[in-house]
């Protein structure tokens, strides 16, 4: 039975190396994938999906606006996929959501969501939301803070290399932007100490 998955983590935990693999492994066996990435994040190139470590794959792109189920049930009509792996799933709509529960049902493929759960500021993502309320199965990909703890939150460093607590929710970065941190670490470097 087709399921939708939600792996999510912070910043830098290994998502999309997560991501690729699992696509590899898939096409190893014979099995076709279909792999989506957000067009708003183009630093690897547009329409793919890296990895630091240097790996990385071609990929449709979507934004806001992409009906995803048409998109599906396009590809499936092009022939057979066994798996739907969807990259940057924190810039999903929660419409889009529904539209990839849809296609789990309806179609009956597997759905397999990257994303970070959280931003800058501790507030969950609109996509990242709805797939905690409507994922079949969701995962935790976990990362460390500098402190040895399991990093469950990220700051956005300023031009400063202070950290940010006020600003547009997206912003596109990587290492030179953002950090992961426990929660503890994390509000010390807002401002809110710890007593």
């Amino acid at each position: 039975m087709a399921k939708l998955y939600f792996h999510y983590s912070t910043m830098n935990a290994g998502k999309s190396t997560l991501l690729l693999q699992a696509s590899h492994n898939y096409r190893e066996r014979g099995m076709a994938t279909y792999l989506l990435t957000a067009r708003l994040d183009d630093r690897a190139g547009a329409g793919r999906i890296a990895s630091r470590i240097g790996i990385g794959e071609a990929a449709d792109t979507y934004d806001a606006g992409t009906d995803l189920f048409d998109v599906i049930a396009t590809r499936l009509a092009e022939g057979p996929v066994a798996c739907v792996f969807l990259d940057e799933a924190q810039f999903l709509t929660r419409d889009q959501v529904w539209q990839l529960a849809r296609a789990v049902d309806d179609l009956g493929v597997p759905v397999m969501c990257y994303g970070l759960r959280v931003d800058f500021r501790g507030e969950l993502f609109p996509g990242s939301a709805a797939l905690l309320a409507l994922a079949d199965e969701m995962r935790e990909v976990r990362t460390i803070c500098h402190c040895g703890r399991k990093a469950t939150m990220v700051v956005r460093r300023g031009p400063d290399g202070r950290a940010q607590s006020e600003g547009a929710q997206v912003q596109i970065g990587g290492n030179e932007t953002y950090v992961s941190l426990c929660r503890r670490h994390w509000r010390e470097e807002i401002g809110d100490r710890v007593i």
